[in-house]
């Protein structure tokens, strides 16, 4: 029996792998077994079979980082260091499905950088900023973006550089809907990107590929920094999330909890609950007289998503 090898997975589509060794040389593996337990950023133990290799064993994960609606588990990428939520100040992205990346984040306990794209535009970038301050006053980094594609100018400080610091030792996931400039961003810092998606194609046999997988690429020479590019999306299902769970997710709800007068408060309808005394009227820049502050469209995210995963669970 050949040796097992510790390898990482930089690659899926349907059976096929494509796992990296220690030495950094790449090959296709499959998976024992009828079922495809293998993402993106796992670490295996494999083995040599002629030109290609078996995975034999998944290591244990640190996290993993999923979506899951009535269908089907879609799994982005495991072992991450941080999410990095890009949106942009148009077209108008959505709070609903930003904060279900978020809270999916927080579940797995993945720290999450949101950068806001096209600070150029005004006054759009202006209003996309502002609507973001709710995620600012709760812990989250917030970066603006100027993100032109290769060959254009940007112009002045466009907030690569300071994003790149950011990045730097980490393993990101770039997650966000189709057309927020996710592959602009990583051809721009990976620039061998595109003739790798390629490659990775051919071999894997996955035919021509717009992001619809994951990939992973190193952004230096090193391998400690890592890009995981993910495909674009329009829905964000929550429910491997409890309801009752929800609040406990949602860091400037999270921050009020347990002083409220029922132990099983819902947060929804209860007297005495401590949610609700913190939800503010209004305009963002009012609220900053309470440090507990809840902006009214972050508590009608919190309703309607208790309400979506409570209906779930009645079937």
């Amino acid at each position: 029996m050949a040796e097992l090898q510790t390898g990482l997975v930089v690659a899926a589509h349907g059976r096929h792998c494509m796992v990296e060794s220690t030495d950094g040389e790449r090959r296709i593996c499959h998976p024992r077994g009828k079922k495809n337990p293998v993402v993106v950023g796992d670490q295996v133990q494999w083995q040599i079979t002629g030109d290609e290799g078996s995975i034999e064993r998944v290591n244990e994960r640190r996290n993993l980082f999923y979506r899951q609606d009535e269908m089907r588990t879609k799994s982005f990428a495991a072992n991450l260091d941080q999410v990095l939520v890009l949106v942009a100040a148009d077209p108008e992205f959505s709070e609903s499905q930003l904060t279900r990346a978020l809270i999916a984040a927080q579940a797995e306990r993945i720290e999450v950088l949101i950068v806001l794209n096209k600070s150029d535009l005004k006054p759009a970038f202006d209003r996309a900023w502002a609507r973001l301050d709710p995620y600012r006053r709760m812990g989250c980094k917030v970066m603006p973006l100027r993100l032109k594609a290769e060959g254009q100018d940007a112009g002045g400080d466009d907030g690569l550089d300071a994003l790149q610091q950011r990045l730097a030792g980490q393993r990101t996931l770039v997650l966000g809907p189709s057309g927020v400039g996710k592959s602009t961003l990583v051809n721009r810092l990976v620039p061998t990107a595109k003739a790798l998606t390629g490659e990775i194609s051919r071999a894997l046999n996955s035919g021509k590929h717009t992001t619809t997988s994951t990939s992973w690429y190193w952004v230096d020479e090193a391998r400690t920094t890592a890009l995981i590019d993910s495909p674009g999306f329009q829905e964000f299902g929550l429910n491997h999330i409890e309801p009752m769970q929800l609040a406990h997710l949602m860091p400037d709800l999270n921050a009020t909890l347990g002083s409220c007068r029922f132990y099983n408060c819902t947060h929804l309808h209860e007297p005495g609950c401590a949610v609700v005394a913190h939800v503010q009227t209004g305009d963002a820049e009012v609220t900053g007289g309470d440090p507990l502050a809840i902006s009214e469209n972050r508590y009608r995210l919190y309703r309607e998503l208790f309400a979506e995963l409570s209906d779930k669970r009645k079937y």
